[in-house]
C-alpha cells in the first residue's frame, strides 16, 4: 500500500447563492477527504465571489475503494445569530490522480472550476480548486539482507 500527501489548493468561488437578507454572505468551505476534515477561513463580506487562496494537506492511502478517494467541498455561509447556512457542495473523484501520483512520483490537477450543487440538486455557482498528490518515499532496500549481510 502506498501512502502520500494530497494537497488541496482552494482558490475562489463565484455565483454562490446569497442566503442573507441583510449584507453579504460570509462563505467558508469544509473540505472532507476520507475521514479527515479541514475548514477554510471565512471570506468575510466577500459575498458571492469569495477568494481564499489557501492550501490544505491530507494523508492519502492507495489503493482503496472508489469512495475512499472522494474529495467533498461543502460551501457554508457563516452566520452570527443563527446556525450556518449550507450553500452547496462540489465533489471531486481523485482515484486516478492518486494512481498516477503513485506511478509517476507526483500528479497534479491545475486549478479548475467545479460546479456547486445545492441541496435540491440544482447548480448554483462554481468553486475553483487545484490538487496535487505526492507519495511518501520509502527507503529502498532498507533492512534487506543479502546472503546474511546487510547492504549499505
Amino acid at each position: 500500500m502506498a501512502r502520500g500527501i494530497m494537497e488541496v489548493l482552494l482558490v475562489d468561488a463565484k455565483g454562490l447563492e446569497d442566503t442573507d437578507f441583510l449584507g453579504d454572505i460570509d462563505p467558508y468551505v469544509l473540505i472532507h477527504y476520507q475521514n479527515q476534515v479541514q475548514k477554510s477561513s471565512v471570506a468575510r463580506e466577500q459575498g458571492k465571489r469569495p477568494s481564499w487562496n489557501e492550501k490544505f494537506k491530507f494523508m492519502a492511502d492507495f489503493p482503496g475503494g472508489d469512495d475512499q478517494h472522494k474529495l467533498t467541498l461543502r460551501v457554508m455561509d457563516k452566520d452570527k445569530f443563527s446556525s450556518d447556512d449550507f450553500l452547496g457542495q462540489a465533489t471531486i473523484y481523485l482515484k486516478d490522480v492518486v494512481a498516477l501520483g503513485v506511478e509517476n512520483g507526483t500528479a497534479r490537477l491545475h486549478p479548475r472550476k467545479y460546479r456547486v450543487v445545492q441541496a435540491d440538486k440544482t447548480y448554483r455557482g462554481e468553486i475553483r480548486v487545484g490538487i496535487t498528490f505526492t507519495p511518501e518515499l520509502q527507503e529502498q532496500n532498507e533492512g534487506k539482507g543479502f546472503g546474511g549481510w546487510k547492504q549499505h
